[in-house]
C-alpha cells in the first residue's frame, strides 16, 4: 500500500505521463493512470507491481472526462497530475475546425473540469499538477490552439494556486520546454534544449517537493530562453518562434 498517499495521472499511456506515473509509484503513491489505450495501460501496470490501477477513458470526450471526475471523487486522492493533452500543427485557418475544437476541449475542458472534481475533495497537503508549456508563455505560429490552450492552463493554475493557499492545497503549472516523446521527435530542435519526459518529472517532483509555484518551467535553460523571448519584441519573437 502507499505511504505517500493516491495519485492520479492523465495521459499515463506514454511520454511525460507514464514518467510521471512511474517515478510517483517508486516514491510510494498508489497511482491511478488514466489513458485511451488499455494495452499500454496495462503494461504500465506490469512494471509498476501489485496495488495500482488504470481507467481506460478518451478525455476528449464527455463520458471519459465523467469517469475520470465520478473516480476522483471517491478519492481520496493527495495529487493529480492534469496531463493528457494534445496539438494541432499547422495554419490555423487552413485547420479544419473540428480538430482545433477537440484540442481546445482536451487542453483546457478537461483540465478545468478534473480539477475542479480533485479540489472539491481535496485535503490540506494535496497538490494540484496541471501540464502546461513554455508555449503558453512564448506562443509559436503554426500552433495556434495549442499556445492558446497552456496559457490558459498557466494563468488558471496561478489563480488556484492563490486561491488554495488558505486550504493548504497546492497547484502548480509545470511548464515543459521540448521533450522528446512519441509525438514529439524533436529533431529539428537543438539536443541542448531537448529533455526526456524524466528529466521533466524529476524537476517537477522536486518543485512539488519544495511546495515550488505557481509556475515552474522545467529547467534553467528553458526558463532563460522563455524570459529572453518575452523580453523581446512581440513581433520579433513571433516570426522567430514561426521560423523554420
Amino acid at each position: 500500500m502507499s505511504t505517500a498517499g493516491m495519485a492520479l495521472v492523465t495521459g499515463a499511456s506514454a511520454g511525460i505521463g507514464r514518467a510521471f506515473a512511474t517515478a510517483l509509484a517508486a516514491a510510494g503513491y498508489t497511482v491511478t493512470a488514466v489513458a485511451r489505450r488499455e494495452d499500454r495501460l496495462a503494461g504500465l501496470m506490469a512494471e509498476l507491481g501489485p496495488g495500482h490501477d488504470y481507467l481506460v477513458a478518451d478525455l476528449s470526450t464527455p463520458d471519459g472526462i465523467s469517469a475520470t471526475a465520478e473516480v476522483l471523487s471517491r478519492g481520496p486522492y493527495s495529487l493529480l497530475v492534469n496531463n493528457a493533452g494534445a496539438a494541432v500543427h499547422g495554419n490555423f485557418a487552413s485547420t479544419p475546425l473540428d480538430a482545433s475544437l477537440a484540442v481546445l476541449d482536451l487542453n483546457c475542458r478537461t483540465v478545468v473540469t478534473l480539477a475542479h472534481a480533485f479540489l472539491a475533495h481535496a485535503d490540506s497537503g494535496a497538490a494540484l499538477v496541471n501540464v502546461s508549456s513554455t508555449l503558453g508563455h512564448t506562443p509559436k505560429p503554426g500552433l495556434s490552439i495549442y499556445s492558446a490552450s497552456k496559457a490558459f492552463v498557466t494563468s488558471f493554475s496561478e489563480t488556484l494556486w492563490h486561491e488554495q493557499k488558505p486550504r493548504g492545497v497546492h497547484v502548480m503549472a509545470l511548464c515543459p520546454g521540448v521533450t522528446a516523446t512519441e509525438s514529439q521527435s524533436a529533431d529539428d530542435v537543438p539536443s541542448w534544449l531537448v529533455q526526456t519526459p524524466a528529466e521533466v518529472v524529476t524537476r517537477a517532483l522536486a518543485a512539488l517537493a519544495d511546495r515550488r509555484g505557481p509556475t515552474v518551467m522545467s529547467g534553467r535553460r528553458n526558463a532563460l530562453l522563455t524570459t529572453v523571448t518575452r523580453l523581446l519584441p512581440r513581433g520579433t519573437a513571433l516570426s522567430l518562434l514561426g521560423s523554420e
